[in-house]
Parts: structure tokens; C-alpha cells; sequence
């Protein structure tokens, strides 16, 4: 039975994680019935009309004229961004948000209810199975779309060349990311949704908030008004699940809202496309250490080495530990092993893993990538 129950909790994790990450459009008519759904179960009649936007940060600037800021945002000069907001908007009245009665409220209701049922000591557990494992990438994700929505604030100042925005930007940038914690999460609440069903808590009020998780993107609710944003159309991610691209987006949506990133670190959209004919010398010269963290690992940390004349901080059996040093950042340390089993031409090929800054002996750095302590490294054979 426990058996039974565990595989079945991995289905609903992979199915979550699969929804979480859809770029597929959205499902209208299957994301509007859960809207209706989710507002009959808050006891509210179902809203008026639907207001489909390609983003949600043209959602996060609708939502925003909605609660009163346009004239603060017109001040920092997103007079096109407002343009777009009032047509997305359209006639008629939108009421005050719902968000509380359609999410809030019956959300905390069956998280309590589930905690209680679960026990101090299961809890933990459940939520470590479930949602637990979604959360961190899921977060992320958010975290990243949440702060580019603000950035949309900035642009008046970087266009003009500008290095700090103004006062009236930021007073934007503030309100745009405030009426991002205004908005339903659809597909990017997967992880508690995970947990939720694995509980057996999707069945009641939850269930209309699921329908539109598994069919679209974000959404703010209102009266009378639900303003519903489209899936993204590309993502792309590495093995760990951090937004990872170097010839376009690692993640953008239909009306070209977009997020550049290599291994998870930001980078300007034009970034690895400058790259080309790359020095050390250049890596050296660059004040940003993200950035300089990007340019090595294209460039290659070896090459970087036999160039700048780097010398081995240690050596043993297990291999060779280098340290880089970089002005403004923590030194790049890494163990050269050369794996034991041979390429199908003979060679032996040779790999640069990166460990902590404090590492200080080869064999300490091989341990560490394994998770062990140096003194419980011992293997038999290296591979």
C-alpha cells in the first residue's frame, strides 16, 4: 500500500512539474470554466468578461491602472505601456479585486486543514515528497518574471543612456512588482497544488483554482473583470532547471516580454552574441562578476589558465587545484581530474569541476563534488 501510494504521488508530481513548465497556449475555455468555478466556490457570481493578454507583464500594468496608479506610471514616462493597458482593458467596469475571497482565503482554509491532518512530524515530510521538490525552480522562475515585470520601469533611463533611474522610475518599478503580488500564479503555483492533491484537497474549493493552473498563466481576479495572461511560448533550462540560453531567451512570451540567462545568471539580451573573439584579457577587464562568470565558461576555464600563466594551488593522485583570482569577486577554484575510463579513441579526457573558494587540496575538491569529507574520500578506482 505505502508502496502504491508513493508511486502514485510521483505521478502527481510529474504532472504539476510538467504543467509548471508548459509553453504550449493557453486553454481558454478550459482556464475561463475554472475562473467560474473558483468564484462560485468563493460564493461570488461568475465575472463578466475575460481580458486575455499575451504576458504577465501586460497583465502586472492593467492590473496596476486598475488600482489607481496610472498617473504615478505616466510620470515615469510608460505612456505606451498605458496605451496598451487601456486597450487590453477595454469598456466597462472591472470592481475591486477578488483575490482574498477567490484565492487567499481558501487557499490558507486548506492548507491549515491539510497541516492539521498531516501531523507536526508528517507535514515536513509530504511537503518534501510534493511540492518541496518543484518549489526551488518554480520560485526562481517567478522571482526572475516578478523583477522583470518592474524593470519595464526603467526603460525611459536606459534609453537616454543613463545609469541610474530616475526617482518616478522607481516609484513604477515599486508598483509594477506590487501588482504582480496581486495576481493568481495559474501554472506557477504548481508546487502547493502538488501537495494539494496529494492529500486529497483538489476536490473542493481548490478545484476551480487547479482547472486554471493546469490551462493558463497568471491571472487577477475582480468583480467583474478577470484579467487572464497567456502561457510563456519558450523555455529553456538546463539539467539543474536554471533558465539557460546563449543564442536567444531563455524564457519569453507571445508579445515579446522575454528573460535572458545563462546557468540562471541574468545577462543582457545581446550578451553572448558579443562574445565573439573573446581574451582573457577582456574576461579580466570585466568589472561585472556575473558577467565574468558567463565569459569563463565560454571561454573555457583551462584556456583561461594556460593564458594567464595561473599555477596550481595543490596536486596529488586525485588531481590538480586552481585557483583564479578576479578584482571584486571570490576566487574561482577548481579541481582538473582526467577520468579513468578512456575515450573510444584511446584518450583520456580531462574535466575542470568547480568547488568552494576554501577548498584547499585536490583530493578535497574531488571529495566535495562527490559530498563527502576529505578524510572519507577513498576509492578504490577513480573514475
Amino acid at each position: 500500500m505505502v508502496t502504491e501510494m508513493r508511486r502514485e504521488t510521483h505521478y502527481v508530481v510529474g504532472d504539476w512539474q510538467a504543467d509548471a513548465f508548459r509553453t504550449d497556449p493557453a486553454d481558454r475555455a478550459r482556464a475561463e470554466a475554472g475562473v467560474a468555478a473558483a468564484y462560485a466556490g468563493a460564493g461570488l457570481p461568475a465575472p463578466e468578461r475575460f481580458v486575455w493578454v499575451p504576458s504577465p507583464a501586460r497583465g502586472a500594468v492593467a492590473a496596476a491602472v486598475l488600482g489607481g496608479h496610472e498617473a504615478a506610471l505616466r510620470k515615469a514616462g510608460l505612456d505606451d505601456l498605458l496605451e496598451q493597458a487601456h486597450a487590453d482593458l477595454g469598456e466597462g467596469p472591472a470592481g475591486a479585486s477578488v483575490l482574498a475571497d477567490v484565492r487567499t482565503r481558501p487557499w490558507e482554509t486548506e492548507r491549515t486543514a491539510a497541516c492539521s491532518e498531516q501531523g507536526p512530524e508528517q507535514w515536513p515530510r509530504t511537503w518534501g515528497e510534493t511540492g518541496g521538490l518543484l518549489w526551488n525552480q518554480v520560485q526562481s522562475l517567478v522571482t526572475r518574471v516578478r523583477g522583470a515585470i518592474g524593470e519595464q520601469a526603467q526603460g525611459r533611463s536606459a534609453r537616454a543612456g543613463n545609469l541610474l533611474p530616475t526617482p518616478e522610475e522607481n516609484a513604477a518599478e515599486g508598483i509594477l512588482r506590487a501588482a504582480t503580488l496581486d495576481a493568481v500564479l495559474g501554472q506557477h503555483d504548481a508546487p502547493w497544488l502538488a501537495l494539494f492533491e496529494s492529500v486529497g484537497r483538489l476536490d473542493g474549493p481548490l478545484a476551480g483554482l487547479a482547472e486554471v493552473a493546469r490551462s493558463s498563466g497568471w491571472w487577477w481576479p475582480y468583480e467583474r473583470l478577470v484579467i487572464m495572461s497567456e502561457r510563456p511560448c519558450e523555455l529553456h533550462r538546463d539539467e539543474p532547471g536554471r533558465l539557460h540560453r546563449g543564442d536567444g531567451p531563455a524564457l519569453a512570451y507571445p508579445d515579446g516580454f522575454s528573460l535572458h540567462a545563462w546557468r540562471g545568471m541574468p545577462i543582457p539580451p545581446d550578451f553572448v552574441a558579443s562574445l565573439t573573439g573573446l581574451t582573457a584579457d577582456r574576461i579580466s577587464a570585466e568589472e561585472n562578476a556575473e558577467l565574468r562568470r558567463v565569459m569563463l565558461e565560454i571561454f573555457g576555464y583551462d584556456r583561461y589558465l594556460a593564458e594567464t600563466g595561473a599555477r596550481p594551488l595543490h596536486q596529488d593522485e586525485t588531481g590538480v587545484l586552481w585557483s583564479i583570482d578576479l578584482p571584486g569577486d571570490e576566487p574561482v577554484v577548481m579541481v582538473e581530474v582526467v577520468n579513468s575510463t578512456p575515450e573510444p579513441d584511446g584518450t583520456h579526457r580531462t574535466y575542470y569541476l568547480r568547488v568552494p573558494p576554501s577548498t584547499r587540496t585536490a583530493r578535497a575538491g574531488v571529495a566535495w563534488t562527490f559530498g563527502v569529507d576529505e578524510a572519507d574520500y577513498r576509492p578504490q578506482k577513480q573514475t
